[in-house]
């Protein structure tokens, strides 16, 4: 079974962090040929958050502080394949999509490679430095655990900070607007 990347917002912190951030659930990969060649220090604010720590959606060309693991059909990573060889002709000036198809599959394999032996939903962050040899990365995975510290047998797993579920729907609420309907008279 494939297993790639998809972009995650648990907050939306990267809207704020990053231009442009990615948007939540399209799919990802590393993205550090992005800075290959430039020096960190002459990167913008946004630039250098996106160096330390961004992984690149395909579609938008943005940037998420988190992935997730997500099981993947193999049409699903011809597809990615695709868009991020078509990104590369339009933003990166690649002289046609079949030739900057090879990058953008080494690109999907190294994505697929970090997420192979990892259960799906388990979230990757993402840290790269960069010394006098290059630029180096480091991942770390946030797997969801049975229990915590806190945990108790009666909570039946409820005890977890947050529950991710996956939908084909745009929700968004307005908490501050939640809040006053609820002290409202």
């Amino acid at each position: 079974m494939i297993r790639l990347p998809r972009t995650i917002q648990l907050d939306r912190s990267d809207d704020v962090i990053f231009a442009p951030a990615a948007r939540p659930g399209e799919w990802a990969v590393p993205g550090t040929f992005l800075f290959a060649g430039r020096n960190a220090e002459s990167l913008s604010r946004k630039e250098q958050i996106a160096f330390r720590s961004g992984f690149l959606g395909a579609d938008s060309f943005g940037w998420s502080t988190l992935v997730t693991v997500t099981f993947a059909r193999a049409e699903d990573r011809e597809e990615v394949i695709e868009t991020l060889a078509r990104q590369f002709v339009e933003k990166l000036g690649a002289p046609d999509v079949a030739t900057a198809r090879p990058a953008a599959a080494e690109e999907v394999a190294l994505a697929e490679d970090l997420c192979r032996g990892h259960s799906e939903g388990t979230l990757i962050a993402l840290h790269r430095t960069q010394d006098q040899s290059g630029i180096r990365e480091q991942f770390r995975t946030l797997k969801p655990r049975d229990t915590t510290a806190f945990s108790a047998d009666y909570l039946g797993g409820h005890d977890k900070a947050f529950h991710m579920v996956e939908t084909d729907e745009d929700e968004s609420f307005d908490l501050a607007a939640l809040v006053e309907e609820k002290d409202a008279p």
